[in-house]
This record gives C-alpha cells, structure tokens and sequence, in this order.
C-alpha cells in the first residue's frame, strides 16, 4: 500500500469510526514520510470544518520512548473537534485510553528559536487530560512508531480546564493525580515528562521548525503524560494537579 493509498485508508476510518488491520501499513515509511501522511491527514479534515487547534506530544517518558523503541517524542495535530470534556465510547472512540497531561496555551506566537523562559512567558498553563486513540486495531503498544506517527501521534481527544500563567519554576516536580468516580487511579509527577513539560514545550517547537511549522497565538499543547496510560472507561474522570487545579471529563456508552 502507498503512502497516499495509507492517508485514504486512515481519513476513511475516521470518518466512519471503523478501525483498520495494522498490516496495511508499509514497513518501508520512515518517519518523515509518517510525519507527511499525518499533516496530510490534517489538512483532509478541513472538509468537516475541522481546523488545526493544537498539538499532542507523545513518548515524553523513558517508559513511554522504550515502549515503542523511539530516541525521541513525537508530535501529533489535533482539531478544534477533538478537543472536548464529553466522550461518547460507542459513537466518538475506537480503543481509547486515558493519559494525565498539563495543556499549554499559546499567547503568542512560538517559534523554534524560543527559550524556556520565553515559553513560560507566551503561554498560559491548563490542567489537562489526553485521551490517545488509533484508528489501527490492536495498537498499544504494539505499533512500530512510524505508525504511531502517520495516526497523528494516535490523536484521539483531549480535555482542559481554565489555563493561567505560571512560571518556569511553579510548574517543576508538581504533583497529578487520575481519579475515576471519585477514586485515585494512577499518580505521577511532571518530572516524568523529559524533566520538566517546558522542555517537551521546547522539543515540540524544535521539531515544528525542521517542519517550517509554528505555534500560534490560541493553538494549544498536551505536552506529555505523568502516568502510563491507561484504557478509557465509562464515568467521570478528574485530573487533579498540585497548584494548577483540576478537570473533569464524563464518559458515556
């Protein structure tokens, strides 16, 4: 199957909720080409009135990158329509997950060039939930991550809260906590995420300049997950983190 033949069969099956074989996807596409089909994948939703609205940064972890034998994040594009705080299972998900995330929103525009400092000072910080999914069946963590990539770094949907400013400093070694109806499931801590989640910040824009891509003001980045993630059930979820605060999602049937 072609590289263009892979864009159809992955806008198809997310038009249609219908999940496809993982073996239709070639073994020779390297990750310059995943990157392609995934922009590409991008730009085909325009005709739902879909828009690009922000990014995802996967394999933020050591577990995470060992998972998918990765030496480096990826980034996924993600909608104005995959952002949301209500998930339907049945209609809107194919084999979903759940990850525990700080959503940065840009102020101004960032580009490859800009510090740590200029990152903390053009963006606000929202507390945040990833919901990964694939539109390949059987995909965690059984996908080489060219595959990961070409799926738009497995976009599914993501939630936040209210964002605020914080500093470089206020964001470092903070708490989270996952909790579905009301009981703890998984905690982890922001170091998890390459040190600090400026600095996953700081990757993702590296990585949209070798692309001639930037951040612009109001798009914005789940910069990587504090916890391994886990399978999205029905109930209400709280994503809770130390000085940022919280947010709620409620998934149905």
């Amino acid at each position: 199957m072609s590289a263009q033949a892979v864009l159809q069969s992955l806008y198809q099956s997310y038009k249609n909720m219908e999940p496809l074989k993982k073996d239709i996807f070639p073994a020779d596409i390297d990750l310059q080409e995943a990157y392609q089909i995934q922009h590409a994948f991008t730009e085909a939703k325009k005709e739902n009135n879909e828009y690009l609205n922000g990014y995802k940064i996967s394999m933020t972890s050591p577990e995470t990158l060992a998972l998918f034998n990765a030496k480096e994040p990826l980034y996924g594009q993600l909608t104005n329509r995959q952002v949301t705080n209500d998930i339907s299972l049945s209609a809107q998900m194919l084999s979903p997950l759940i990850e525990l995330e700080l959503v940065f929103v840009a102020k101004e525009r960032l580009t490859a060039d800009a510090t740590e400092e200029e990152i903390a000072k053009k963006t606000q910080v929202a507390p945040g939930l990833e919901i990964p999914d694939s539109r390949f069946e059987d995909w965690f963590p059984k996908m080489p991550k060219e595959q990961v990539c070409a799926d738009g770094a497995v976009g599914g949907k993501v939630a936040y809260g209210s964002a605020k400013d914080y500093t470089y400093e206020d964001l470092d070694r903070i708490r989270g906590e996952l909790l579905l109806n009301g009981q703890m499931i998984a905690e982890g801590n922001s170091s998890v995420v390459m040190g600090h989640p400026i600095k996953a910040v700081k990757w993702l824009l590296k990585k949209l300049g070798e692309h001639n891509l930037t951040l612009e003001p109001g798009m914005f980045v789940s910069s990587g997950t504090f916890v391994l993630p886990k399978s999205l059930e029905t109930g209400i979820y709280i994503g809770r983190f130390e000085g940022v605060g919280e947010v709620t999602l409620t998934v149905s049937n």
